[in-house]
């Protein structure tokens, strides 16, 4: 059973007249990578959090944000009449400072307050001081649960391709082995009207059995079938492990490309490079889909 790499979930609600929201997307990563944007309130929540991640995910790249803010002020925030007083008082306390100096001073840019730091801006309302851990943990792991479904699902569908996709190398290479014996008769043939070509006279039979035999060794392809049989078998073990196997098809893959990339340079064969060919669209095909793997 296969798990994708790719998934969303999120969830909502009201508590103690403050909105919440929790936000979970990832996408494909060679590990797991968690990054957390949490409000002040939530920040000793981050290790639990991160733990909690990891014990149902094991790779790919995940996003979490937790919000919260309270339900009458639609996220805007107000000035803060305090912080305005100190940032004038600090202007002015500035601009009497550069006139005693004779500099030329330019009136106050109301605009300019609003870039100092710390801000003349704040929140519309305080987040009350409640236990938010009990509040929306139990929250966070369903959330979780839900991205995990969703994972889940996709990684159904990826199954069902790559079996299709496997079905389709394992075609292949049953073509391959059928044309085998035909292509030595072609091999013998084309070798022996070559031969015949450049002498122009008869070839001692022995010797001709000896170099074509040597040709033939040469341009074997058995074991590189075999090599991609027994590859299809161990790509379908790990699609029927239940344990996270990314990597391990991402392994596999390169693995069945090269055995592909073999097969055509010993070809020597019309036919036979044809189903080469193929091969390795349907294996480049396959290693775009193991990439989003858990």
């Amino acid at each position: 059973m296969l798990n994708s790499m790719t998934g969303f979930a999120s969830a909502s609600g009201q508590s103690n007249g403050t909105d919440w929201s929790i936000d979970m997307r990832s996408v494909n990563h060679k590990s797991l990578d968690v990054r957390l944007r949490l409000p002040d309130v939530m920040q000793p929540l981050e290790t639990a959090l991160r733990k909690t991640t990891a014990q149902s995910l094991a790779r790919g790249s995940v996003q979490i944000s937790i919000r919260l803010g309270a339900s009458d002020d639609q996220g805007l925030p107000v000035l803060d009449k305090d912080r305005l007083d100190w940032a004038l008082g600090l202007l002015a306390d500035v601009q009497s400072t550069a006139q005693a100096k004779g500099a030329a001073v330019q009136p106050i840019d109301p605009v300019a307050l609003l870039a100092l730091r710390p801000s003349v801006l704040g929140a519309s309302a305080a987040i009350p001081d409640v236990d938010w851990a009990a509040i929306l943990m139990p929250a966070f792991e369903q959330v979780l649960v839900d991205l995990c479904a969703m994972r889940a699902s996709e990684g159904a569908a990826l199954e069902t391709l790559l079996q299709t996709q496997l079905d389709g190398v394992e075609m292949a290479v049953k073509d391959a082995k059928a044309l085998l014996p035909d292509r030595t008769d072609r091999q013998r043939s084309a070798v022996q009207q070559a031969v015949t070509a450049l002498t122009a006279q008869s070839v001692d039979p022995d010797r001709f059995e000896q170099e074509l035999a040597l040709i033939a060794v040469k341009s074997d392809i058995t074991e590189e079938l075999d090599r991609l049989n027994a590859h299809i078998d161990a790509a379908r073990a790990l699609l029927a492990d239940p344990a996270p196997c990314g990597r391990r098809l991402d392994f596999l893959m390169q693995e069945f490309n090269r055995e592909a990339n073999t097969l055509c340079s010993k070809a020597g064969d019309i036919a036979l490079t044809r189903i080469g060919l193929d091969l390795k669209a349907i294996i480049d095909q396959m290693r775009e889909q193991v990439q989003n793997v858990e």
